[in-house]
């Protein structure tokens, strides 16, 4: 199965790893340098969905320019039709009409979709219409829990990939029915074997032991999130990406609430769905029972600090998973990409020399 995968992709190398769709912090730079280290980068969606169309004008800007520097991936780009990266869109706030405007003008490589408001059957309207618009593109699910993956298995429009996505992750994921990936995976690929679609792990992963754990339950691949925010390709701001190096301890750094949304001003996610978040002095107030009308307030002021709005000490929203942890610097996104293969084969090399 990773090998029909990866022949899709014919710049990627094994093991397939891709950098997630992260709302507007994987931007141009950061999908297109994974996608040039062997890998497959998104770009995430936008506050609106006009931002996609922009992205994806500058993806093919930087493109051109990588052109005039001969490579075995620039080769690649300037013979395909096809950018060699993925957008993603969250269902339930993205304006269709615009989306696939945008795929069919640019022609990314996939498309990744996510968080329908209104069930399965609008994963057949968009991944009709995506088609429609760009015959090549892939399409890709993100899911999180068995009964999703269920669903899937009846829409008329089966996607080309599927994502599955444990309670692990930052950003936007399952909040009462989760499931950490090292059971959730297993149980969804014994669901879904009969449909030969390739299954990516995501979730938790930011080190070659990671992918090597999740090579072992099966996945073609895996996705990465949280381990790209420290990239400096990442859209993000210095506070942000500190916050996400220093922390420690995903299990108690680490929670899933809504809280941070609303000081934001984000309503509207379906229900089912909230983002892990590194907790600060927002989340403390918050649990110690401060009226919101108080913490929305000084939140609005933490915003005028910059940099400073975030940490323990801060209040501003920081996204991230429980990988947090095993972050510990902010190299180019190659070199995480490199690293990151590296080290799950020389440990899964390793395994098979282990007297058993």
């Amino acid at each position: 199965m990773a090998t029909k995968l990866l022949s899709r992709y014919p710049w990627a190398t094994s093991p397939f790893i891709v950098g997630a769709p992260m709302r507007v912090m994987s931007g141009p730079a950061l999908a297109l340098a994974v996608s040039g280290a062997g890998g497959l980068g998104f770009i995430g969606p936008g506050i609106k969905t006009q931002n996609t169309h922009v992205d994806l004008e500058e993806t093919l800007t930087l493109i051109r320019k990588q052109q005039t520097q001969p490579s075995s991936f620039s080769s690649h780009t300037s013979s395909s039709s096809l950018l060699p990266v993925g957008v993603g869109f969250q269902l339930w706030g993205d304006d269709i009409e615009i989306a696939t405007a945008a795929i069919q003008k640019f022609k990314p490589c996939a498309a990744w979709l996510f968080a329908p408001r209104d069930g399965p059957e609008e994963y057949d309207t968009w991944s009709r219409r995506i088609r429609e618009a760009s015959p090549q593109t892939q399409i890709w699910i993100q899911i999180g829990t068995l009964k999703e993956a269920k669903q899937l298995l009846q829409i008329s429009e089966k996607p080309d990939i599927v994502v599955v996505q444990g309670a692990e992750s930052g950003g936007h994921g399952r909040s009462e029915d989760g499931m950490g990936i090292m059971t959730l995976f297993p149980e969804i690929a014994d669901a879904m074997e009969s449909s030969q679609i390739p299954l990516l792990a995501a979730g938790g992963i930011a080190d070659g032991r990671g992918v090597a754990a999740a090579l072992c339950l099966g996945a073609s691949g895996v996705a990465m999130g949280s381990r790209f925010l420290a990239s400096k390709e990442a859209r993000i701001s210095k506070g942000y990406q500190d916050e996400v190096v220093r922390a420690t301890d995903g299990a108690t750094a680490t929670k899933r609430t809504l809280l941070y949304n609303h000081l934001r001003g984000t309503f509207g996610w379906p229900a089912g769905y909230s983002p892990r978040t590194i907790i600060n002095q927002s989340f403390v107030e918050h649990q110690a029972g401060t009226p919101f009308e108080d913490l929305k307030k000084r939140h609005d002021e933490a915003l005028k600090l910059g940099d400073a709005g975030w940490g323990p000490e801060g209040r501003l929203a920081t996204y991230a998973g429980a990988s947090v942890g095993l972050i510990h610097g902010v190299p180019a996104a190659e070199t995480i990409v490199q690293g990151v293969r590296k080290d799950a084969l020389q440990r899964i090399k390793s395994l098979g020399s282990v007297g058993l």
